[in-house]
Order: structure tokens, then sequence, then C-alpha cells
């Protein structure tokens, strides 16, 4: 690699880029990718740093998430175990052109020894080329992004000390925050935001040269850290982020027509103030009532599971015939949905046995949360793959005579299909939900209300506090432009309804389930 020449982007590479967006864009509902001129041209040395969190499944994210007008080309890092293995996900690590890197982790007898490996990463840089690091050194499913290693920072101060002689070398720190609504199920929704990258130079940055203070190294791997957090959707607890969603939808009750980002930095204004609340030195009576609150949202969403409710049953006060009327058409719609895409559940019906069966498997084995479930997409993205690969075969040979039609038609009608179902299934959620708003009894209901307004007034009143918008309703609906997963109105709606582009969910927070996914698991992980 000759320095200031940027590696030309290999055809493997595209490949792999193209096979991981269509694989990623069919688990996932929607994929928002926020700020994407912030990414520095090629040609600029970069280090892309984002949190770790679930698992192989980041990388190929960040790959699809880069615009390529900007960056067409990113080397990648894995950890070393990774590598070596007959499995599918390890060639697919290798043929990506992905960098092993040992962990300490992995080699407790002290043998891990990256030098080589950093140093062709150095040569990368000094290129033009975009690295992409993941500065946690971990991925865990944990509600807070873990505390960053220096490493990256330490790469930064030796590509610099390497070009010391040429006082107009920089180095692009590119912070990337990723948001899974549910990163372990099946079309739920992801935001990907890059930060304004950090510019470290020869000329203005000194003290980065080696040999360099460890002070100055921990600024570095701090200002990234809150880079990075900043767009996070993030809290110490479980409880509390689930506390801040419900916090949210209170503030902007569903139908609003929010971005996913809003959402998520909506969410994060709710969380910061209940984390904030649970500190040592929050003793007031305004920290008080902002904790009791967090637990008293949390207390009446359990009750709201408990019933198979959510919250805006709750809010819309309805008559018993208008709710009859409306479970009518919502079954009635979606055994029309079922019906239409009845092929297309045959087709899918394997691959959710399949990886239904593998993540079983998969969890049989035990061990904490916070360390295996960041898995569980991985699991279920790769033998839903192959069983999609199969289903695929299967339906060309059994057509055989037909075979320059089905190749096209079957993977087509599956993705097709797949609208149908998500519809059909958010249908049938709907009647359900209703059904049991009916089997409620009206004092319990008349109970429910009554503390759903309390708990609302006491949001509002947060709101005001953080300074919110008065009315979020207005607000949301003006910011923004047309970004994807956005629906501006009923005719853009019926317009986008067969777009690819099109995300029907009126909540960020659904999931391809016949119940409303509201809950996550015990906190297990180490204090």
């Amino acid at each position: 690699m000759a320095k200031g020449q940027p590696t030309p982007t290999p055809i493997s590479y595209s490949l792999i880029r193209l096979f991981f967006r269509l694989l990623l864009s069919t688990f996932y509902g929607s994929i928002v990718v926020e700020n994407g001129h912030y990414v520095p041209e090629t040609g600029k040395p970069c280090i892309i740093c984002p949190n770790h969190s679930n698992s192989v499944v980041d990388a190929p994210l960040v790959v699809i998430s880069v615009p390529r007008k900007r960056r067409d080309f990113i080397r990648l890092t894995a950890k070393a175990s990774l590598f070596g293995h007959p499995t599918f996900s390890s060639w697919l690590i290798q043929a990506a052109g992905t960098v092993p890197i040992q962990r300490r982790k992995d080699n407790p007898d002290g043998s891990a020894d990256n030098t080589i490996v950093l140093k062709n990463l150095m040569e990368a840089l000094e290129a033009g080329d975009a690295v992409c690091l993941f500065p946690e050194g971990i991925s865990r499913f944990h509600p807070e992004v873990a505390p960053l290693k220096t490493g990256v920072a330490r790469m930064v101060s030796d590509v610099l000390g390497r070009n010391r002689d040429d006082p107009n070398f920089e180095v692009y720190l590119l912070p990337c925050s990723v948001t899974y609504m549910h990163r372990q199920h099946f079309r739920s929704d992801v935001l990907v935001s890059f930060d304004e990258p950090m510019v470290f130079s020869v000329k203005n940055n000194p003290e980065l040269l080696p040999p360099v203070e460890f002070t100055h190294i921990r600024q570095v791997t701090d200002d990234l850290q809150k880079r990075i957090r900043s767009g996070v959707l993030e809290a110490p607890t479980w409880e509390i982020i689930r506390g801040a969603k419900l916090a949210a939808k209170m503030y902007a009750p569903l139908g609003t027509l929010m971005p996913l980002g809003e959402y998520v930095r909506l969410s994060r204004r709710f969380s910061d103030a209940f984390t904030a609340s649970t500190k040592a030195d929050s003793s007031t009576a305004d920290q008080e009532s902002v904790l009791k609150l967090c637990k008293d949202l949390n207390a009446y969403q359990d009750k709201l599971s408990r019933l198979g409710l959510n919250d805006d049953r709750i809010r819309r006060s309805r008559h018993r015939p208008t709710i009859v009327l409306r479970m009518i058409v919502r079954l009635a719609w979606s055994c029309i949905l079922c019906l239409v895409c009845l092929p297309g559940l045959v087709l899918w019906a394997p691959v959710f046995a399949s990886t239904s069966m593998a993540v079983r498997k998969f969890l049989m084995k035990g061990g904490p949360v916070y360390d295996t479930w960041d898995d569980i997409s991985q699991h279920k993205i790769l033998y839903g793959l192959v069983t999609i690969l199969l289903v695929w075969i299967s339906v060309v040979v059994a057509t055989w005579r037909l075979t320059h039609f089905t190749i096209i038609l079957t993977p087509a009608f599956m993705w097709m299909s797949m609208r149908w179902i998500e519809d059909g299934v958010a249908a049938f959620r709907a009647f359900s939900s209703l059904l049991r708003l009916l089997l409620t009894g009206k004092p319990a209901l008349r109970k429910l209300r009554d503390e759903r307004n309390d708990l609302h007034s006491r949001v509002r009143n947060l709101a005001v506090g953080l300074q919110l918008p008065e009315d979020p309703e207005k607000y949301f609906a003006s910011i923004g432009g047309r970004e994807k997963g956005r629906i501006l109105g009923p005719w853009d709606q019926v317009v986008r309804y067969f777009s690819v582009r099109r995300r029907r969910k009126r909540d960020w927070t659904e999931t391809l389930r016949l119940y409303d996914k509201v809950d996550y698991p015990v906190d297990d992980y180490p204090k």
C-alpha cells in the first residue's frame, strides 16, 4: 500500500456488501442512517468507532450504513477466535477481508501479539483507507455502553508518530452510535447515527506524538466515549430503559409522525432524567419524584403486560360497541391478509421453525444474559439464511420446467409476502388487544385510566422541566424530511404500500410478534 493511495475496492468486498445489505434488510424492518455526510471521503485516514452490542452483526451493519459515495471500502476487524472455523460465519468474516485481532481475554497466557496487524492497519490509514474498530473491545447484551479501551487513541498516537515529518497529516475518528430497538427480534428497527468526526493532526496535536503521556490518551478515549454515548439509547438498567420508552410514548402518543432518530433521542432525554435521579448525591424532592415516576411507570407497564394491553388502548376511551366493530374489522383484515399470503407462509414456515429451534438450542447451553443474548440475532440470521436457500432450491427443483421463472419469482414472492405477513400480524395483534380490552372489567379499566392520567400528568411536568416541545405531535410532524421509515400522510401511505422502503408499523418498538414487546431480560450482569 502506497502512502496517499487508497486501496481499490475488491470485487469480492462489493459482493459481500450487497449480500450483507440483502441479509440485514430482510431481518430488520428498518435500518435508518443519520448524518452520513459526516463520513470522511475516501483518501482521508479514518477510524470508524461504533458501539458493540450485537456480536458479529454490528460490523456488517456499519458496512452497509456508510454511504458508498463517501467510502466504498472499509477494513473490518474482529476477534481472532472467530477465524479458522469450518462454519459459514467464519468464512463470511474472512471473505469480507476482516483483520483478526488477538485479545488478552482469549489469550490468558499472555501470547496475544498484534504488532504486525497494527502495523498493517496503520499502513492502511496512511494510504487513506477507513478502518472499523470497536473501542469497547467486547460485545455484550447490556443497556449501557461499556467503558472504552484505549487502543483506538493509542493507534491515533502511533500513526501520527509515524508521520511526524508531515505536519499536515491528519487522522479522523468517526464516532458511530448504533441503537437496536430489539436487536434479537425479526423485523425490529435499527438506528445508525454518525457524529461529527474528531480530527487529529501532527501540527495541531503535538501532545499525541510519541512518547505520549497517558493522560492525553485517556482524554481522547473519554471524548470518544461521550460522542458515541450521546447517540445511543442507554441507561444503567433495563428498568430505566423500559420506563423511558413508556414515558416517551405518553409524551408523544401513538400515531405521532416521528422519525426513529427523534424517538431515540426523546427516550434518551427521559432515560437521562431517570438515571440522574438514581445518583447517590440526588436527594432533592424533585429527584425523588422523578425516581418514583420511573418506578410507577414500570409498575403500570407490568399491569398492562399481565392484561395483554398497551398504553394506547387505555389512553383512548372507547365504547364497547365501537370496540366490537373494530375487532370485526381487524379480524377480517387479518384473515384476508393471511389468505393472500398463505403460499408465502408455507415458504416462510421452515425459516421460522429452524431459527426458533436454533435459538432454543443455543440458549440451552446456559450462560448469563449479558454474555449470550447478543449472539441471538447472529444465530437467527445464519440459520434463517441457510433455510431460505434450501427453500429456494427446493421450489426451483420442484418446478424445474419453470426454473427460469421460479428462480426469480420465489425470493420476490417471499419478500412481498413478508410485507403482507407483517400487516396481518399487526392486525391480529390489534384484534387480540381489543379482545382483552373488552374482557377487562369496567372497574379495572377505570382504575387503569385514572392511574394512566396521573402518570401522563407527571410525565408532562417532567417534559416541561426537560424543556421539551409543548405540542409534540405538531413539532415532530414539522421537522425532518423524507427519511426512510417515515410516512408523511394518508396519501403517502397508500402510494408507498408496495415500496420496499416503506415501513407500515405505527410504533418503532414493534416486532413480528403477536404481542407487544415491552419487556427485557432480568439484569444479571456484574455490578
